[in-house]
């Protein structure tokens, strides 16, 4: 259809236009429309499989309403086939498992759903056949797999889902998502780097096995491929789910990230620098530095590492789980190391102790 380029010239007419697939339109495209929408003599109607929020221009999506459309359930699906085969399809008979057989191929998807039905009755009619049951619909009908959007929301929602299920250490849960996403045709290169991921985000160095399993797992499907290599993905996510649970490192890591991208760039410390010529030693560089593996217990004890006059941030704050039950004893243990020996130390010799703390 055309529209006026005035859209002032209305001649008391207005027009409702539908766009199928609308996220198809480019940015210039969908900026095409607003002043017809904003006059009011267009009233326009945009579907999309894709999230608005990401595909539609903010402009044109401030100025609409947003509608989600469900999948039909089960009662609404069987009323459809009730419909077409009472309307269409008298002469064929269905009993009961096969419209539930139906019903469970469609997935929540009304054309599908139709579709589906249309096969019966061509297949039934090149059979010559009149009663439908489950047994000739598995042998008669092309089946494809359940939905599953690649790129969308659907996508997303279900990787979450596996991620979240990993993390809540519920394996049965964490193996549905893993095997719905297999069976959808996700790609198991993009699964095994999540689960990675998941070791890295969730267990952390609580228990090291989980993110060396995650590793082989993910190298074990490369040399298996599909449908051999999924297994070793499905025995990473149980392990990762029933593995002891720690995000302290990933939370510690943020916490320097955003410490370091908001402070002034700090000197290295002399002692701490690297002294390759001698110029560099005769400026005192590494001069006074203390070699832990010289030290009694093989630590340093009440040495600085980071740059003068800034505090200790305490970032990395293990949980009493797993491994990290016991890094939680030594950081303890070295702790007192450390204020033992700067209570030894001198009066008067500069500590980082006093710096004021690092915001947290």
């Amino acid at each position: 259809m055309s529209v006026s380029p005035n859209p002032d010239d209305t001649q008391g007419r207005r027009t409702i236009l539908f766009v199928d697939e609308i996220h198809r339109f480019n940015k210039a495209q969908q900026d095409a429309l607003l002043p017809y929408v904003e006059s009011g003599r267009v009233t326009l109607i945009g579907a999309t499989t894709e999230n608005p929020s990401f595909e539609v221009n903010a402009a044109l999506l401030s100025r609409a309403q947003v509608y989600v459309l469900q999948s039909l359930t089960d009662a609404e699906l069987r009323q459809l086939l009730t419909r077409a085969r009472d309307r269409v399809l008298n002469h064929l008979q269905f009993d009961e498992a096969a419209i539930d057989t139906l019903i469970g191929y469609a997935d929540g998807d009304a054309r599908r759903c139709l579709n589906l039905l249309e096969q019966c009755h061509i297949a039934a009619g090149a059979a010559d056949v009149t009663c439908i049951d489950t047994g000739f619909i598995e042998n008669a009908l092309t089946l494809n797999s359940r939905r599953f959007d690649r790129g969308g929301d659907g996508f997303y929602d279900q990787i979450s889902a596996l991620h979240k299920s990993v993390r809540g250490s519920n394996p049965d849960a964490a193996l549905y998502w893993l095997t719905r996403m297999l069976d959808g045709g996700a790609d198991p290169h993009y699964l095994s780097r999540r689960i990675v991921r998941m070791a890295w985000e969730d267990i952390g160095l609580a228990d090291p096995r989980a993110l060396q399993i995650a590793n082989e797992a993910a190298l074990a499907y490369e040399r298996l491929g599909s449908p051999e290599g999924e297994l070793a993905l499905a025995q990473a996510v149980i392990y990762l789910a029933i593995a002891a649970k720690s995000n302290a490192g990933y939370t510690a890591y943020k916490a320097a990230r955003a410490f370091v991208k908001q402070d002034k760039s700090r000197e290295v410390p002399r002692h701490l620098r690297n002294a390759p010529t001698r110029l560099m030693k005769d400026l005192g560089h590494g001069q006074t530095y203390r070699y832990p593996h010289d030290e009694p217990q093989g630590y340093a004890a009440g040495e600085t590492y980071l740059p003068d006059g800034m505090a200790e941030p305490h970032w990395y704050r293990p949980v009493p789980r797993g491994l990290e039950i016991k890094i939680v004893e030594k950081m303890a243990r070295l702790k007192q190391l450390d204020e033992e020996a700067r209570h030894r130390r001198p009066a008067g010799d500069s500590d980082t102790l006093d710096a004021e703390p690092v915001p947290q």
